[in-house]
């Protein structure tokens, strides 16, 4: 256990690395300009030149990105172009809201995706099943915005059950952590019927069922444990994805995640918010894989980390 965790940690680093590097040339080569944006239209040439030398952005780029690292490596992010505060400040500030939606959501794909993958499979090539696929299709195909609006106008506008958008309360979390789930939920859904199918033709529920064990009980207690663990992995996947911000549900509902600060920053050309989120979500993505292979041999002993 001690060596794969040491490799793996090591791996994360370099994973960290290069992302850090590749994102740092992107926004290198970028054609928009940060600096006449901190100056603004009516700065002279001077002015432009004078804060591109304050901020350090007249350095070739191998001299750029080493200072970057090196106060990445100490934990500044740096300072952000136009708010002037630190990175770490700004998304330590956002952090609690991203990561209440990133629970909610991922807790409503898998109420919701789960229940259908698992319908699905035990109901497998009737027209429920068919029915369920097709469902599951049309909700990973829809549009955020599209579904996140159409909640909004039903149960905010219409029924008034919720309020139409802010962050604070219960209340708020329920419709952008539904949209989530409902955009989710179809993959989790044909993953689970796939996974589940497969582990139903295993010799241990013919056994389980020869037994005489009730349907529900073969499937809760035998089946379903080891037919999540492809799940399992996909929580850590989605990990990273709602830790970098989901902008266009964060956007519909007023949602002060992450996700809102890093479109924010896009729209600014605010290189250090940009970095910083991006290295966030890249090491949530890292944790969360490897929290899903740490947490995998635990549900499933049969399983060794090598």
């Amino acid at each position: 256990m001690a060596g794969y965790l040491f490799r793996r940690l090591v791996q994360s680093a370099l994973i960290l690395l290069g992302v850090s590097f590749i994102t740092f040339v992107l926004l290198y080569v970028l054609p928009a300009d940060p600096v006449r944006q901190i100056a603004g239209r009516s700065a002279t040439a001077q002015t432009v030149e004078n804060i591109r030398t304050q901020l350090g952005l007249d350095q070739p780029l191998l001299v750029q990105y080493g200072r970057y690292l090196a106060g990445l490596v100490q934990g500044d992010m740096g300072r952000s172009y136009l708010q002037k505060t630190e990175v770490s400040t700004l998304i330590a500030a956002r952090l609690p809201a991203s990561l209440l939606l990133m629970v909610g959501g991922i807790a409503c794909e898998l109420v919701i995706g789960l229940t259908l993958g698992v319908v699905a499979a035990v109901w497998r090539g009737r027209p429920l099943d068919q029915g369920l696929m097709v469902t599951s299709f049309v909700a990973v195909s829809a549009p955020q915005f599209v579904v996140g609006l159409l909640l909004l106008y039903v149960f905010a506008v219409q029924l008034g059950w919720f309020p139409i958008g802010g962050y604070g309360t219960a209340a708020h979390l329920v419709l952008p952590a539904v949209t989530l789930g409902i955009m989710g939920s179809g993959w989790y859904s044909r993953m689970m019927r796939s996974s589940m199918i497969d582990v139903l033709r295993q010799d241990y529920i013919r056994t389980a069922r020869a037994k005489g064990l009730t349907r529900s009980r073969v499937l809760m207690r035998h089946a379903l444990p080891n037919a999540i663990l492809p799940i399992i992995a996909m929580i850590g996947i989605d990990i990273g994805i709602f830790m970098g911000g989901i902008v266009v549900v964060e956007s519909v509902f007023g949602w002060p995640g992450i996700g809102q600060l890093a479109w924010q920053a896009i729209q600014r050309v605010d290189i250090p918010i940009i970095m910083g989120v991006t290295m966030v979500s890249a090491a949530a993505i890292v944790l969360g894989n490897l929290l899903a292979d740490i947490i995998t041999p635990l549900v499933d002993p049969r399983i060794r980390l090598r």
